[in-house]
């Protein structure tokens, strides 16, 4: 059984081991991927500004087996942000961490008032996209905001009103 809680210090060390284990299995690594991203060695001190929140999805033994959360997209105008960082290993896939990360990311979002969540993805990561597109998000021609993230080719949103 698979549950969900807010990240804490302590989880810095697996949370960024989930992201080093997910990115490289789709040839997520070099310049423009989130693999690079200065926070991810310290992703609960990323997470504490407003309107923000990053979770960890753990087995019934407290082992971290998937992350993701949200936050203001950069170089945005505060209405929009960005789902971050959704990964979770391969043990975990198929058993609904996905479904509750995503379901609690948007709820979470749509409290904190935000009109949208914006997200950037890979072409290879087709089951992803087939998630992301059965919560709503839908294809966008480009990158929206200031991410950094050049890799990425593939870009999604979903407007909450």
């Amino acid at each position: 059984m698979l549950s969900l809680r807010p990240i804490t210090p302590a989880d810095n060390p697996a949370v960024a081991r989930v992201v080093r284990t997910v990115m490289p299995e789709f040839n997520c690594v070099g310049e423009g991927f989130s693999i690079n991203d200065p926070e991810l060695d310290d992703m609960y001190a990323a997470y504490r500004q407003p309107r923000a929140a990053f979770y960890v999805l753990t087995t019934a033994a407290d082992a971290i087996v998937g992350v993701g959360g949200y936050a203001p997209l950069d170089g945005g105008d505060g209405t929009v942000c960005e789902l971050r960082k959704m990964y979770l290993l391969p043990e975990a896939r198929g058993l609904g961490g996905g479904k509750l990360l995503m379901e609690t990311c948007l709820a979470a979002a749509q409290r904190d008032g935000f009109a949208a969540m914006y997200l950037e993805t890979v072409t290879a990561m087709t089951t992803a996209a087939q998630v992301y597109a059965k919560y709503g998000f839908e294809p966008i021609d480009g990158p929206m905001g200031a991410t950094g993230h050049s890799g990425c080719d593939r870009f999604m949103l979903k407007s909450f009103r």
